[in-house]
Order: structure tokens, then C-alpha cells, then sequence
């Protein structure tokens, strides 16, 4: 193969899906091995209590002698899920909302508007908050939380998709057709929003992981004796004026990485489903 050929080949598509890939390929790993870790590796252990970082302990210890970096990937784990399943919640009330309103208008489009702006109005961290300690706060209380408060958007990005098809020519002939308007949505519109969707769906991901993690360091998520970003970075606070500096820094580059992540492959995959870079 000539280098022109190689060149052609390689074009930008191909870049995108090798990074996306990549980035999918991190997340998948540390969800994975998180789920399948041997508690004991991150057990307590008095006698290696606040170790710097070394070649047996890479990320150091806690102040109970925990295994700092096996720790960090059991409590990265534990945050993905916490935010994988609240922003799945989350995509699917946004698409549904956003559709409904769009296609019966009137005074369903009127109320969908108002509960959005209503959502959108309020301060998003205290509504989690909120929600949250109602709920009496853990696992179950951070998820629905999380999962009730990250659709507006994407409700207004699926609703204005929709605003833009329901007059194109072939819905206008499914309606004549005798289709209702339920199944016109789900024949004709939804294949339409489905690209837009998806993005919105991996966008949502790195909001409900730093969400989720945030109200967990401010004591209103995750238990204390469960593994989690939030919760480890909680813990460092009481011992970073120590000079401690490992409890706090590797635990917060986890988290960086993987929202960083998250939105990289949102940005790549919105890309290759962009029809103007198909000659790129």
C-alpha cells in the first residue's frame, strides 16, 4: 500500500472510531474488573496505614491501611453504575417527555414546558440534595435523584428534533395512511431522534458520575462503608493538611479521566453520525 493510500484510508472517521473505541474500551475495563475485585484487596490493614505511594501500594494507603489504587477502581466502579443506571433512567423520561409533547402539542406540550423550566429554574446541586435525603439518602436515594434531574435538557433536544419531522411529508402520509399518532412516533420519528438520543444518553453520563459524586462528599449519597469516589475524597479532606496528598489526588484524576471519557466519546460518535464529515 502506497503512503497516498494509507493516507485516504486513514481518514478522519477511522481516527474517531479508534478513539472512541479506546475511551469505551477504559470505562468497559474498570467496570468490569471493579465488579469482579476481591474485597480483601482493599481491605483494612492497621499495620500499612498511610503509606505514600510505592511499587507494592501504587496509589499508597488509607488511614485504615486500604489499598488506595484498588480502592479508587472499586469505587470508580461503584460511581458508573450509580450514574450509568440514573442517566439510562434519566435519557429514557427525556425521550419519551420530549416526544409526547412534540407530537399531541396542546396542553401536554404546555405542561412538559413548564415541568422543564420549573427543573431547569431550580439549583441543580440542592435539588439533588433535596431529593436525595428525602429518599433517606444511600444507593437507592442517590439514583433517583440523579435520574430525576438530568432529563430537561436532553427532553428540550428530543422535543426540538421532533418540532423539526412531524411536518415532513412522509408523517403527513402515515397519517393519512390511518396510522395513529403512537405509531408514527415510534415507525417514523423515533428512528429520526435516535441519533440525537444516543449522544445526549453518553453526555448524560460524566453529569450523573460527578453529580453522584458530589452530593456523596457532601454526606447526602453513597454510605460511608461503600466504596466510592465521592466517599474516598470525603475521607482524604480529614488528612490532606497532613501532607497526604495521594488520598485526594488519584481518586480525583479517576474521576477526571473517566468524565473526560465519557465526553470523548460523545464528541466522537456525534462526529461520525455527522453526514458532513463523511468526505473528511
Amino acid at each position: 500500500m502506497t503512503k497516498r493510500e494509507w493516507n485516504l484510508s486513514w481518514n478522519r472517521r477511522t481516527k474517531v472510531a479508534l478513539l472512541a473505541g479506546i475511551a469505551t474500551l477504559y470505562l468497559v475495563g474498570i467496570f468490569i474488573w471493579g465488579l469482579c475485585l476481591d474485597p480483601a484487596l482493599y481491605g483494612v490493614n492497621y499495620s500499612e496505614k498511610l503509606i505514600a505511594p510505592c511499587t507494592e501500594h501504587w496509589f499508597g494507603t488509607d488511614f485504615m491501611g486500604r489499598d488506595m489504587f484498588y480502592r479508587c477502581i472499586k469505587g470508580l466502579s461503584n460511581s458508573l453504575i450509580v450514574g450509568v443506571l440514573a442517566a439510562g433512567v434519566s435519557s429514557i423520561l427525556a425521550l419519551v417527555l420530549g416526544i409526547t409533547a412534540a407530537i399531541f402539542g396542546g396542553w401536554i406540550d404546555k405542561f412538559v414546558n413548564v415541568c422543564v423550566d420549573l427543573c431547569m429554574g431550580l439549583p441543580h446541586l440542592v435539588l439533588l440534595i433535596l431529593i436525595s435525603f428525602m429518599l433517606g439518602k444511600g444507593t437507592r436515594g442517590v439514583t433517583i435523584a440523579v435520574a430525576l434531574t438530568h432529563w430537561p435538557g436532553l427532553t428540550r433536544i428530543v422535543r426540538a428534533e421532533v418540532m423539526q419531522v412531524r411536518s415532513a411529508q412522509y408523517v403527513q402520509a402515515a397519517y393519512k395512511m390511518g396510522k395513529t399518532k403512537v405509531q408514527v412516533a415510534v415507525t417514523h420519528i423515533m428512528p429520526h431522534v435516535l441519533p440525537s438520543y444516543l449522544i445526549g444518553l453518553i453526555l448524560l453520563f460524566p453529569h450523573a458520575i460527578m453529580h453522584e459524586a458530589s452530593i456523596t462528599f457532601l454526606g447526602f449519597g453513597l454510605p460511608k462503608e461503600m466504596p466510592a469516589i465521592g466517599v474516598i475524597l470525603s475521607e482524604a479532606m480529614n488528612h490532606i493538611a497532613m501532607g497526604k496528598w495521594w488520598l485526594a489526588l488519584f481518586p480525583g484524576m479517576m474521576l477526571l479521566i473517566a468524565v473526560l471519557l465519557f465526553d470523548v466519546i460523545g464528541e466522537q460518535l456525534k462526529k461520525l453520525w455527522n453526514p458532513t464529515s463523511g468526505n473528511e
